[in-house]
């Protein structure tokens, strides 16, 4: 009898990950994905072991306290006209801030504003900058709680006018009182289509931004992507690898100033720390970038 507690990535099959992603994005429920799980042979491993590997578990994701000393959060609403009227979200700022700092959004995947987003927040704050992670659910009372019920949520409102939100919370935040006036985004999956979408919507406003494997804007939007845009891809994600082909020849043909990594053997999703799709070597290095990439472009002038 195999009584294996926890699960290596590398013992679960590229078919489970793939299922999974359908799953995450809603394009399969929760008892069709249980389902293929459990038609998989693998020997010595249980539905559950490989479920519970691949479902979020957010206790693993908190890398930064919302008790740490060097930070203060709290929650902040703002105008969004265009949008769902007023949105709210999650401001992150240093304790030690000497006057003003640049300022970064965050901005979650298709389920609302969960715990690894929220430390995401705080991990930015750590590192000197202004976070703010709106949550694209504050309409309906905001995430639930778990991502089932916040996956349901979010796709019952109009895309529209969760763009427009977060469209708005970046005006908010390039405007706050603490900050330079200097702003990055960053976004995962859906966060990282709006990242692009930002980038090409808001060009005069978003001074970096970076998406992490997200989907481009619309393309007769996407000409007007200027950058300096850094985009962090998994190799083992072919949903949205299949659309970057043309978004690049895009972004070559306007001179678009943009990088791009692709990460292997990663998936869709590693730099979440809550799941078995995380892959910590390629998680830290696409956020030491990152890093890097914001402290270059939205310094002090």
């Amino acid at each position: 009898m195999n009584n294996k507690s926890t699960l290596d990535p590398k013992e679960i099959p590229q078919q489970a990950f793939d299922w999974y992603d359908e799953y995450a994005h809603g394009d399969i429920n929760r008892r069709t994905f249980m389902t293929r799980l459990g038609s998989l042979s693998i020997t010595g491993l249980s539905l559950g072991l490989i479920s519970s590997a691949l479902l979020p578990d957010y206790a693993k994701a908190e890398q930064v306290s919302f008790n740490d000393a060097d930070i203060k959060a709290t929650y902040e609403t703002f105008d969004s006209p265009k949008g769902y009227g007023t949105g709210n979200g999650y401001l992150v700022v240093p304790t030690n801030l000497n006057g003003t700092a640049p300022s970064v959004l965050v901005v979650h995947e298709n389920r609302g504003l969960n715990p690894y987003v929220k430390d995401v927040a705080r991990r930015l704050a750590k590192q000197g900058f202004i976070a703010f992670a709106p949550d694209a659910l504050y309409s309906l009372g905001g995430y639930p709680g778990n991502d089932d019920d916040g996956r349901s949520m979010q796709r019952s409102l109009q895309r529209d006018k969760i763009e427009q939100d977060f469209m708005a919370a970046a005006n908010w935040l390039k405007q706050h009182k603490l900050s330079t006036g200097k702003l990055g985004v960053v976004g995962f999956c859906f966060g990282g289509y709006i990242s692009n979408l930002l980038a090409a919507t808001m060009p005069a406003q978003i001074d970096a931004a970076v998406p992490y494997y997200g989907t481009p804007a619309s393309a007769d939007l996407q000409t007007a992507v200027k950058g300096p845009i850094m985009i962090h891809l998994a190799d083992q994600d072919k949903r949205v690898n299949e659309t970057w082909p043309d978004y690049e020849a895009v972004l070559k043909s306007t001179n678009a100033n943009y990088q791009v990594y692709f990460y292997e053997d990663a998936q869709h999703g590693f730099h979440n720390d809550s799941t078995s799709r995380y892959s910590p070597k390629n998680a830290e290095l696409s956020w030491q970038r990152t890093l890097d990439f914001f402290n270059q472009h939205l310094a002090k002038v």
